[in-house]
C-alpha cells in the first residue's frame, strides 16, 4: 500500500528497502540484518505469504529499533557527553552542543573551545558505544586542553576502554585505507 505524498510528514523516515531471502535449508528460524541501505530478512522457503508479511514487519522493526539504540541523536550525544564529563573530568568540560556531522572525512571528531561545540563524524554512527564514548571524552578533553600533551592524555587516563577504542579506530582507518600493515613506528 502506498501512502499519498500529502500524508507523509517531514519527521517520518522513509521506509527502508527490504529484501526477503527464502531458504530451503532454513526450517524454523527467521533472521534479519542490514546490507547497505537494505534490510535483508531470511525466512524458511515453506513460509506462506501472510507469515512472510508478518515476519518481515516484525524483523524490520527489530533492526530499526536496534539501529536507533546504537545511533544516538544529537541531543542524546550531548547528554552522554555531559555524563562522561561528570564521570571522568569532574564536570569541568561543559559543551554547549554536540552533534553528528557529515563533512568530517579525515577525522573522527573536533572541538571548538571558544564556543564549546563538539562535532562527531557521522562515519561513527553505529560504532560500539565504548568507541563513541571515547571520542566524546577525547573531544571533551580538548575543551580543557587544545593539544595532545601529557596533560591532555592524563585527562583520559581513567577511561577503561581507552586503548581498545583507539585500536578500533586505528583498525577502521587501516581497513579504509587498505593499509593493513599498520603504523611503521
Amino acid at each position: 500500500m502506498s501512502v499519498p505524498k500529502s500524508a507523509v510528514t517531514e519527521t517520518q523516515a522513509p521506509a527502508p528497502a527490504v529484501e526477503v531471502r527464502r531458504s530451503k535449508r532454513r526450517k524454523r528460524t527467521v533472521s534479519a540484518h542490514r546490507e547497505g541501505d537494505t534490510i535483508v530478512v531470511s525466512i524458511p522457503a515453506r513460509m506462506t505469504k501472510a507469515e512472510e508479511r508478518e515476519w518481515v514487519a516484525q524483523m524490520v522493526e527489530r533492526v530499526t529499533a536496534s539501529e536507533r539504540r546504537r545511533r544516538p541523536s544529537d541531543d542524546e550525544l550531548l547528554g552522554r557527553a555531559l555524563d562522561l564529563s561528570e564521570q571522568y573530568l569532574g564536570g569541568r568540560a561543559r559543551p554547549e552542543s554536540v552533534r553528528w556531522v557529515d563533512n568530517q572525512r579525515a577525522r573522527w571528531g573536533s572541538a571548538t573551545p571558544a564556543d564549546r561545540t563538539i562535532r562527531i563524524s557521522s562515519r561513527l554512527r553505529g560504532a560500539p558505544a565504548y568507541v563513541v564514548d571515547y571520542l566524546l571524552l577525547h573531544e571533551l578533553a580538548h575543551l580543557l586542553r587544545g593539544d595532545h600533551s601529557k596533560e591532555f592524555w592524563a585527562l583520559l587516563a581513567d577511561y577503561p576502554h581507552l586503548e581498545r577504542a583507539r585500536g578500533f579506530l586505528e583498525g577502521v582507518d587501516a581497513s579504509a585505507n587498505g593499509d593493513l600493515a599498520g603504523p611503521s613506528d
